[in-house]
């Protein structure tokens, strides 16, 4: 686990300059290759140099740095010296996923072509990443994933892919409940964990060598959304690209799909619409086979987002014509577990976005009054995202005082839900509405929002 009282390497921080964390990476991994390394450098990392969660690097990443920087020490890159971090007893699991690939995982393209990292591979048994999965279980499960009496065992049976499937639905049930921000860095160690079952399941064949593959890759995606949903943008694309692949090496068409949907959603939020499209339509590609009509009109909305985007309203309008045909034929029993969230709510709400990105408030506030109309309020982290798009939504439609009280219940809900995304849409709805702090339901809500740092 990560200390609490990690240091912010802020000389790395320097050295860095304007580049993102993913182009450092990038420019680490090409270092690397000009002196014959092999490091599985990505914008993830970084951050975690950044943030001082790696204190010292290891001799790999070490020889890198120095050839990157001449004449530096590793004093001046911000570091620990080895022997304060590395002393005997001193190697913990936080630092072992500093290992690199080996050199069949490397790629020399951007950071989302460093995939399935192998973490814990340097002292990772299958028992110790099994225990690891008891994130979110208690101690109890986690202990029953694999016994602690056998600390040599490499084979992977049902226990373990049994404990990678509970933590991918763990962490889905705390999502809804509580959003991302406080989720995320609990949630990469189970991921870490996972990815070492992979690595060490050598004997593992037939069902559970697939369903330990899909759980994988599950995790990567669950993980990236919690990464999305706190704004860690990087580190999510990271993680979807991360399940691409599983999903590449198990032949596996539903996680395929899966990955191209968060991966266009991502895209979206990103500024990037066309890449979504691309990743919407890649996703129907691989969705078409599995006979889910739900996963398509998720999938033709996600590709409506991103028309939007770029002011295609007529290829946005088709696209929600697709979704809303595939969603009114109802449910199979092919729909993908992770689905369940996709609701009539969940339909309103994603074509409320599309109307406000091409400009039509109105009508965006409609869909978007619906949305939260619909909502279970069991999934709290949606009940706040789509009372913050209702707030948008009106603000910008000139309905101040109906944006003001929208904006009032999605405040009601901040102490329940941490999430980076719903705090920026309810900030941007009150900076629309800054213009109109003349009426008293307009200033009661800055006031509020002003006593919560919103």
């Amino acid at each position: 686990m990560v200390s609490t009282g990690a240091v912010p390497n802020l000389a790395f921080r320097r050295l860095r300059g304007p580049r993102s964390a993913g182009e450092f990476a990038a420019a680490v991994r090409r270092s690397a290759r000009e002196i014959g390394e092999q490091v599985a450098c990505d914008a993830r990392y970084i951050g975690r140099v950044e943030s001082g969660e790696i204190r010292c690097p290891n001799y790999a990443y070490e020889r890198v740095f120095l050839h990157m920087f001449p004449g530096a020490t590793l004093a001046d890159l911000g570091f620990s010296s080895r022997e304060t971090v590395r002393g005997r007893g001193a190697r913990t699991t936080a630092e072992i996923p500093d290992t690199p690939l080996p050199p069949t995982l490397q790629s020399d393209s951007d950071e989302e072509s460093d995939v399935l990292r192998r973490v814990f591979m340097t002292s990772g048994t299958t028992a110790m990443a099994a225990a690891t999965l008891g994130f979110g279980l208690g101690a109890t499960a986690a202990a029953a994933a694999v016994p602690a009496q056998r600390p040599t065992q490499r084979r992977v049976g049902e226990a373990e892919v049994t404990a990678v499937e509970k933590a991918v639905r763990q962490i889905r049930l705390l999502d809804d409940r509580h959003g991302g921000d406080g989720l995320y860095r609990r949630a990469a160690q189970p991921l870490r964990a996972a990815y070492a079952l992979l690595d060490e399941g050598t004997t593992t064949r037939g069902s559970t060598s697939d369903r330990l593959h899909a759980g994988a890759g599950e995790l990567a995606i669950s993980v990236g959304w919690l990464a999305h949903d706190s704004g860690r943008f990087e580190d999510a694309r990271s993680h979807y690209a991360e399940a691409l692949a599983t999903a590449r090496l198990a032949g596996d068409a539903a996680l395929e799909a899966h990955a191209f949907c968060n991966a266009s959603f991502l895209a979206r939020d990103a500024g990037r619409p066309r890449e979504s499209v691309r990743a919407a339509e890649a996703g129907q590609r691989a969705a078409t086979p599995l006979g889910s009509p739900r996963l398509l009109a998720l999938l033709a909305l996600r590709e409506a987002g991103g028309r939007a985007g770029l002011g295609d309203r007529s290829g946005c309008e088709r696209a929600l014509g697709r979704a809303h045909e595939a969603f009114g034929r109802g449910t199979r029993d092919a729909d993908p577990e992770w689905m369940t969230f996709f609701r009539e709510a969940e339909l309103e709400m994603l074509e409320a976005q599309c109307w406000s990105a091409l400009g039509d408030w109105p009508r965006a506030a409609r869909h978007a009054r619906r949305a939260t109309q619909l909502q279970d309020p069991h999934f709290t982290r949606n009940l706040a995202l789509y009372r913050a798009e209702l707030t948008t939504d009106l603000a910008h439609a000139g309905a101040a005082a109906e944006a003001a009280a929208a904006g009032h219940q999605v405040l009601d809900l901040l102490d329940r839900v941490q999430s980076s995304r719903i705090r920026a849409m309810l900030a941007g709805a009150v900076g629309v509405l800054r213009a109109q702090r003349g009426s008293p339901e307009v200033a009661g809500l800055l006031e509020r929002c002003a006593e919560m740092g919103v």
